[in-house]
């Protein structure tokens, strides 16, 4: 009989984070340059394929109708092949489609393979956070989805620098900067994408690196979660809170999407230049990386999601609110970074939500639903900017629209936070904390 308590909980999921996370983290930088590095190539892509901005709104966001297709049966599917060859599967071949997008020659093969690269990509957000739960009880996740989530920000903080340096390889080897870019930074997903067979174990069970102590405690600590509402498929589409979260997440991925692929042209109109633009874009999310990983340890601390999650939207809607107001680029630049730190912060935190009630299969497709429909926002925030943009001639309408979806989020979350039980969570922190004295 192994002895649960000769490995203490505090150091084996501090092990399991530092082995798991920062992995996990750099597969996320990748998967969402991928998805969001369009936002610089279109400085001079749109020029080169004379694309409007109603244009490249729209196909810079139908990447999330084909990610909308095919989000639930991706996870559904890779909780039963696991999540090495299945996550190795969607950065395979998100990565070749990538690269292709060096070759578009118009708007419509732009569309295309934006529309494609959403059906490859599918799968790898909410699977990473049903695979979260495979390894750490519910009162740690929000630190660790946010760690996660950190990607986001990091990605822009990265990437926006690098493509800004990649732009300025126009005509090198005949091809124009942008090309470059989708070509270079869409090999690394294929590159880790093989490391995942290697470094991400699809469980506890499967993990070298943990013994049999480390595994028994890991499992104790999982068992003693309170039960969930749902583990099987068909009675969580029965459950309207599915459904009901789906709107506040919906805002905020609206908002941040529209930020995303829009902010380095509002930079750029600033009178930067192309490299300076890139190194100013990448400003907001050095601090949202910051104050999301702050805003996760609070909500955990505190032993609160709701409030979080609707204070910090608040917080983003007033950012995008005074950005729209202001004329100085300090002031918006400022504004702009006190709205990145909100969405991404309401973010992090709301995806405790689900799996305070969805376990097992419920959770995989839960989480991918949410996720899935939610996303859709990703298509709606670019295209209401490019649409307000061509037809005022500025962002402020757009920023605008923006701050009222989180406005929406934040009440939204309270409202539907009123009906999601909590119960049993003090008890089992109470349960953990013994066990880790």
């Amino acid at each position: 009989m192994v002895d649960s308590t000769r490995a203490a909980p505090g150091n084996v999921f501090a092990k399991a984070t530092w082995r798991l996370v920062p992995f996990m983290v750099l597969l996320y930088i990748v998967a969402y340059l991928d998805r969001v590095n369009v936002g610089t190539a279109a400085l001079t892509m749109n020029k080169d394929l004379g694309l409007s901005p109603e244009a490249y709104g729209f196909a810079a966001g139908i990447f999330f109708f084909g990610y909308f297709l095919f989000e639930v049966p991706s996870n559904v599917i890779m909780q039963r092949v696991g999540a090495r060859l299945w996550i190795c599967r969607i950065m395979l071949t998100w990565g070749a489609v990538s690269m292709a997008n060096a070759f578009v020659t118009g708007p419509l093969s732009f569309s295309i393979l934006r529309f494609v690269l959403g059906l490859a990509e599918a799968g790898f957000f909410p699977g990473m956070v049903l695979y979260l739960t495979f390894w750490f009880p519910s009162e740690l996740r929000a630190r660790l989805i946010a760690m996660f989530l950190a990607g986001v920000p990091l990605a822009n903080v990265i990437g926006s620098p690098v493509s800004g340096f990649i732009l300025g390889m126009d005509g090198f080897h005949g091809l124009h900067g942008w090309q470059w870019l989708f070509l270079l930074e869409g090999a690394p997903a294929i590159l880790l994408g093989l490391l995942v067979l290697r470094l991400l174990p699809d469980g506890p069970a499967d993990a070298k690196w943990l013994n049999d102590d480390e595994r028994c405690t890991i499992h104790t600590a999982l068992e003693a979660e309170p039960p969930h509402a749902h583990t099987a498929l068909l009675p969580m589409f029965r459950d309207p809170r599915v459904w009901l979260l789906a709107i506040p997440d919906f805002g905020i991925v609206l908002a941040l999407y529209g930020i995303n692929l829009w902010l380095p042209q509002i930079v750029r109109e600033m009178g930067f230049s192309i490299l300076e633009t890139s190194f100013i874009n990448a400003a907001p999310y050095v601090a949202a990386s910051v104050v999301m990983v702050l805003w996760g340890l609070s909500s955990d601390a505190r032993r609160e999601r709701v409030w979080h999650v609707a204070s910090a939207a608040v917080l983003g809607a007033a950012g995008l609110v005074c950005a729209a107001l202001f004329h100085s680029p300090a002031a918006v630049m400022i504004s702009m970074t006190v709205a990145v730190c909100g969405v991404y912060a309401a973010l992090a935190v709301f995806w405790t939500l689900p799996p305070s009630f969805l376990g097992g299969t419920a959770a995989a497709g839960g989480i991918a639903l949410i996720n899935s429909i939610s996303n859709l926002g990703g298509f709606w925030g670019p295209t209401i900017m490019g649409w307000v943009k061509a037809h005022t001639g500025g962002f402020a309408g757009g920023l605008a629209v923006l701050a009222l979806s989180m406005t929406i989020a934040a009440v939204m979350v309270v409202m539907i936070g009123r009906t999601l039980s909590f119960a049993g969570r003090a008890a089992m922190m109470e349960k953990f904390t013994r066990l880790n004295a």
